[in-house]
């Protein structure tokens, strides 16, 4: 489980042949350890001084946004959390429940908000004032309608986080709050 607070902001080095390899400073990652990329929840292979190298299946890849990665590519890299770390999103599993692709990108002030296809199932587990991760980061719900929902991004989310480099038709891996959707039903 993770809180949805980036630690990172990692960079690919590769992918290829099932792995990826990303140079991170996040610290006292052990192999065997979960890690967060871009919402997706892998397991670390190796780890070597400013690296981990994760495997990943073809489920995985063809069912999030991981599939669209290249060398180069910056994405939000959060540790598990413990029972001693303090939950400053919500609790995020890791598990993408499907992928969305962003609508609309505009400015408000010194928030940008982000629109976000979805599909309706997708929709009907989330609520105004309520958490959604996107990208693995822990964003509250501003609307919901019945193909998108909205959210705002203040400056230091999208000084930490790889959303500022989304554009328009990106790809972007998707997770609702599942205490908050078990509760609704």
């Amino acid at each position: 489980m993770f809180t949805g607070i980036v630690k990172d902001l990692g960079v690919i080095e590769s992918i290829r042949g099932g792995r990826v390899t990303v140079r991170t400073g996040l610290e006292g990652v052990s192999p065997g350890d979960s890690v967060m990329v871009d919402g997706v929840c892998l397991t670390a292979g190796s780890v070597a001084p400013g690296k981990v190298r994760m495997d990943i299946g073809r489920e995985t890849l063809s069912r999030t946004s991981l599939g669209n990665l290249r060398s180069g590519s910056k994405v939000n890299i959060e540790d598990a959390l413990t029972l001693s770390s303090r939950v400053g999103g919500h609790l995020v599993y890791g598990h993408v429940m499907e992928t969305g692709r962003v609508m609309s990108l505009r400015r408000s002030s010194n928030t940008l908000l982000m629109r976000i296809r979805a599909s309706r199932g997708f929709l009907s587990k989330i609520f105004p004032k309520g958490s959604v991760a996107v990208n693995g980061v822990s964003l509250t719900v501003n609307t919901v309608r019945k193909d998108f929902f909205e959210v705002g991004i203040i400056p230091e989310t999208l000084q930490r986080t790889n959303l500022g480099l989304l554009k328009v038709s990106g790809r972007v891996n998707l997770e609702a709050d599942l205490l908050l959707a078990a509760a609704g039903s």
